[in-house]
């Protein structure tokens, strides 16, 4: 796990006033100053905003704003397919009335695609439509959004009473990606598909009135502090915000990634690796089975801890914080852990795949 040592921690999907989010961009890199990001991902709707991309600094602290975009069909109601753009550089709303040409657009632009908040369900309390992901037959994008804060939070919302509470106990929230995300990631990967799995806030900072108070809910830092997602990176980053882009881009394509709720506890310095006899793989890596292969899970602290084969459990560490495993199985292996947090137990990492063939 020596070669892992380079950790940034992004927080992407959020929307600033050039959609229906409330805050500028600045603002948006101050909060992600505070929370101590490395770098964000703006995603406005269905528009490509040139100029923010920068790195923003507070004394030694500094942190990169890129800005990519999510798409969706406006004149489809109710609104399905929404696609979280990230790396080409360019407006990509003309191609995103069909899936499938926007995902070729984005290949050929050099950039990823991500499937955004595959199971939205509806929240007739509140008036929300259902807007999942309904188009499967798509091909060549580079993964999804397993954990979308704002989806977890719309699915709880079974009364305008609950609206109400979890808006002013938002730790509360969080409790890990809807089950029938995480199965038809599964499916896609048992398929032979590597699809990268993301952890999103959808970032809002919704400004409201209630008579003569004003309240920001969910406010970026809030969400900057919660569902994150954590690269390992082969090198640092530079300073230079092209390249550092470059970077972060390029980790997320290879899928060396994990999804961590970081307000219960940080999820800094989780690591899942597997050693074979002549290599080695991490996370969206994939290595032989030959001889066998030892994986080595390394968690932050002691918690519950399983490592999964194809979508379903192989060993369970009820209270370790390292743990190791010997296979000689071809297959899909990736890592969940839990922690008890707020009253109850609740999702804490989620590792992308190593992948052990032949």
């Amino acid at each position: 796990m020596e070669s892992s040592k380079f950790e940034l921690v992004i927080n992407l999907h959020m929307h600033t006033p050039y959609s229906d989010g409330s805050g500028s961009h600045a603002e948006i890199a101050k909060a992600a100053l505070n929370a101590g990001l490395d770098a964000v991902i703006v995603t406005d709707h269905n528009v490509w905003v040139e100029g923010p991309q920068m790195y923003y600094q507070d004394g030694a602290r500094r942190t990169l704003l890129l800005v990519g975009e999510e798409l969706h069909d406006r004149t489809r109601q109710p609104q399905k397919n929404h696609m979280l753009v990230f790396g080409t550089y360019r407006e990509m709303a003309a191609y995103a009335d069909q899936p499938q040409r926007l995902i070729d657009a984005a290949n050929r632009a050099g950039g990823l695609s991500f499937l955004a908040h595959p199971v939205d369900p509806a929240a007739p309390a509140v008036k929300e439509n259902d807007i999942s992901w309904i188009d499967w037959d798509v091909q060549g994008y580079t993964g999804l959004e397993l954990w979308n804060s704002m989806s977890e939070f719309k699915g709880l919302l079974k009364t305008r009473l609950h609206a109400l509470y979890y808006a002013f106990f938002p730790r509360h929230i969080a409790r890990g990606p809807y089950p029938e995300a995480i199965q038809r990631w599964d499916s896609l990967l048992a398929e032979g598909r590597k699809v990268v799995a993301l952890g999103g806030s959808d970032a809002h900072a919704f400004r409201v009135r209630l008579g003569p108070l004003r309240k920001v809910l969910f406010p970026y830092e809030f969400h900057f502090r919660g569902i994150n997602t954590h690269l390992i990176a082969h090198e640092a980053l530079c300073g230079e915000a092209n390249e550092d882009a470059t970077l972060i881009y390029e980790t997320l394509h290879k899928g060396r990634a994990f999804i961590g709720y970081d307000l219960p506890a940080s999820t800094r310095g989780f690591r899942f690796a597997a050693h074979g006899k002549e290599q080695s793989a991490q996370m969206g890596e994939q290595l032989s089975a030959k001889n066998g292969v030892t994986f080595q899970i390394r968690l932050p602290r002691r918690t519950e801890c399983r490592l999964l084969k194809d979508g379903k459990p192989l060993k369970t560490w009820p209270h370790h914080e390292v743990c190791t495993h010997i296979s000689t199985e071809p297959g899909v292996y990736r890592v969940e852990a839990f922690i008890q947090f707020a009253g109850r137990r609740r999702t804490w990492i989620i590792s992308n795949p190593i992948y052990v063939v032949k």
